[in-house]
């Protein structure tokens, strides 16, 4: 076994090496027995490298293998193996951290899991966290990074629709969101659960949590961390958690839903205008069941006859199914995270 790190080097070291290397898999993969491993750290260029056909590589990759962050359940492990066993402990260090083995290393070498704890932790001048997205993503971007920073910091600031992009930065962002999409893997769109595959209905999610914080807070609030003002930066975040930890709540019962493995289909629902949105959409078309949830903090503001109401539209698309109506809070993802409904 040979394994090379850091592969996507070579393109700015000596390009031609993988011109090299194809020759050299071509004339002796067949005789050879070798287990060759490239591992890189920038997705845009491993990307590049294996998977353009005009690059050398192209087709010669026998599997790829993209590693994603810990699910839930692992993050909860990590936290009950460091005497941590509390929804809320759980929660916060899934939004803050989005489960990336190495954000939850640090964390946990420096005794950081509670919400009070890992904001202090993250949120001063010789934090790591602080410069982490221009780290992560100023080389994936090359020279337009100060347009694709603008993108993210706007869609992680709720502006998801691609005419709000436009309007506020007066730039033509298809392409810009193609790139971050099919590319760079850091956005997704989404549609509402039903809608036509032609549908205009579309939203942008950054899909790290981390990112999505960093986008929110730090990046938003450059001008005061150049300055060192982090305690104004935590006053926002203090502020405006509540409301950004809700949508960060939806994608967490999303998870859980998934990783529950009884529905073929979870999403939301919308339509135009962002009228009667539903934060949670679950369908087993096998089954003939549907699941619609709305998603609070504090589940006592939900109303289920209003959600009954905003899913009389959704519901024509779902005749003879059995639909369950759910208020969900935080208190009930113990559920399904002991019982994996």
């Amino acid at each position: 076994t040979l394994i090379l790190d850091e592969f996507q080097e070579f393109m700015s070291v000596n390009p031609a090496v993988y011109s090299e290397i194809q020759h050299l898999w071509d004339v002796t993969k067949s005789k050879c027995k070798m287990n060759l491993i490239c591992i890189g750290s920038v997705y845009s260029l491993m990307h590049r490298i294996f998977e353009e056909a005009k690059e050398p590589l192209f087709g010669r990759a026998d599997r790829i293998l993209l590693l994603r962050p810990f699910s839930i359940r692992n993050i909860q492990t990590v936290l009950r193996d460091h005497g941590k066993n509390d929804l809320k402990t759980l929660f916060d260090c899934y939004a803050l951290t989005g489960g990336l083995p190495k954000y939850l290393e640090i964390l946990a070498s420096n005794g950081a899991f509670s919400y009070d704890e890992m904001l202090n932790f993250m949120l001063n001048e010789h934090s790591p966290f602080i410069n982490e997205g221009k780290n992560l993503l100023v080389e994936e971007f090359g020279r337009e990074y100060g347009t694709y920073f603008s993108i993210l910091e706007l869609i992680a600031s709720g502006k998801t629709a691609r005419t709000e992009i436009e309007s506020i930065l007066e730039i033509h962002a298809g392409a810009y969101l193609a790139r971050l999409e099919q590319d760079y893997g850091i956005i997704s769109r989404r549609k509402p659960i039903n809608a036509r595959p032609n549908a205009r209905l579309l939203k942008y999610f950054i899909n790290d949590n981390f990112l999505n914080f960093w986008f929110r807070f730090i990046f938003r609030n450059r001008s005061a961390v150049e300055t060192g003002n982090f305690s104004y930066v935590r006053e926002i975040v203090d502020r405006d958690y509540a409301t950004w930890s809700g949508m960060m709540l939806e994608r967490f019962f999303h998870e859980l839903f998934a990783a529950g493995g009884n529905f073929n289909v979870i999403g939301s629902y919308w339509e135009k205008g962002n009228q009667n949105e539903i934060d949670l959409v679950a369908v087993n078309d096998l089954k003939k069941r549907l699941t619609v949830a709305e998603i609070k903090m504090n589940k006592t503001r939900i109303n289920l006859d209003a959600l009954k109401k905003k899913a009389e539209k959704l519901l024509d698309s779902y005749k003879g199914y059995e639909t369950t109506f759910l208020a969900l809070g935080l208190e009930d993802a113990a559920d399904y995270l002991e019982k994996g409904k």
